[in-house]
């Protein structure tokens, strides 16, 4: 059973939005990855609302939960048309960012098929994950797959220099967007953050008067753990949004929330596969709907 089952089972079985009702939806929602505070919060919310709009029913409840929800992913949100994508011809470099191991190389690729087909960009992708071997020969292989240049350099190299001459290979007239793939291990957090900053301090001098976009890669099977990853990152380079992967039915969805209403962070972007297509516009809408068990995400 799905997370979205159980919030819509545990809806339509309750006789009545007692208080007993939204201490136990309380407790599902800490479960769903919402995290304490925020789970008392959005079942506070909920019984206010019940009570002055006159809500008596729990399946009415439930919708309103869904409406409530949905306005918390769009408080979090870019307040851009596009979202994230520079308008046409305007060069942009996207940096992705994560520990080893949620798939970025992988969503790297997914996002540069998408910009080619869906927005007709002419992407470059960027193998700045130079601590793996086998991240490299990933990315590769997915541009040798997916007709798309990889810019790469020798294994232990330097990942910002990397990024650097895929810039410069998009700014001779290679391409219009530059989708950069980092390491995600380090020894130490403030090994990690050091490098990171590095690289974000490159990419940006590089850039120029190109878009520059930090993107944060989360697997959303790993729940709250997928919080604390954004706190660092955030904190380090302040990420613009998320990227959110392996979202099929073992993942509660939770922290989707939590990334708006603690971070302000957005997810752009959900990965439902192993597919190249496998990546969707991320809908608050149809987000929170599913969430409260209303219908599946297409």
């Amino acid at each position: 059973m799905t997370f979205s089952e159980r919030i819509k089972n545990f809806f339509s079985r309750a006789s009545g939005l007692s208080d007993e009702f939204f201490d136990d939806l309380t407790d599902l929602l800490v479960e769903g990855d919402f995290g304490a505070s925020g789970a008392y919060k959005t079942a506070d919310i909920l019984r206010e609302c019940c009570k002055k709009e006159k809500i008596t029913s729990p399946e009415a409840a439930r919708h309103r939960l869904a409406s409530l929800l949905e306005d918390e992913l769009r408080r979090g949100s870019l307040e851009t048309a596009a979202g994230d994508i520079a308008p046409d011809g305007k060069q942009t470099v996207i940096l992705l960012l994560g520990v080893n191991g949620v798939g970025k190389t992988t969503s790297a690729a997914k996002l540069a098929m998408l910009y080619r087909d869906t927005y007709k960009r002419r992407p470059i992708l960027a193998a700045a994950d130079t601590f793996r071997a086998a991240a490299v020969d990933q990315l590769k292989i997915h541009g040798e797959r997916l007709g798309i240049r990889v810019v790469a350099h020798q294994q232990g190299g330097d990942p910002a220099a990397v990024v650097y001459d895929a810039v410069e290979a998009a700014q001779a007239g290679g391409g219009d967007i530059v989708i950069a793939d980092t390491a995600g291990r380090m020894h130490t957090k403030s090994a990690l953050v050091q490098e990171l900053r590095k690289i974000d301090r490159v990419v940006e001098s590089k850039a120029g008067e190109a878009a520059y976009i930090k993107y944060l890669v989360l697997d959303a099977t790993t729940g709250r753990n997928a919080l604390a990853q954004a706190e660092i990152f955030h904190e380090a380079v302040n990420i613009q949004g998320v990227i959110l992967t392996k979202y099929d039915s073992t993942a509660k969805g939770g922290v989707v929330f939590s990334l708006a209403a603690d971070l302000r962070l957005p997810v752009l972007y959900l990965c439902t596969g192993e597919k190249y297509g496998d990546i969707h516009r991320f809908d608050p809408a149809i987000f929170a709907r599913e969430f409260a068990g209303d219908e599946p995400l297409a």
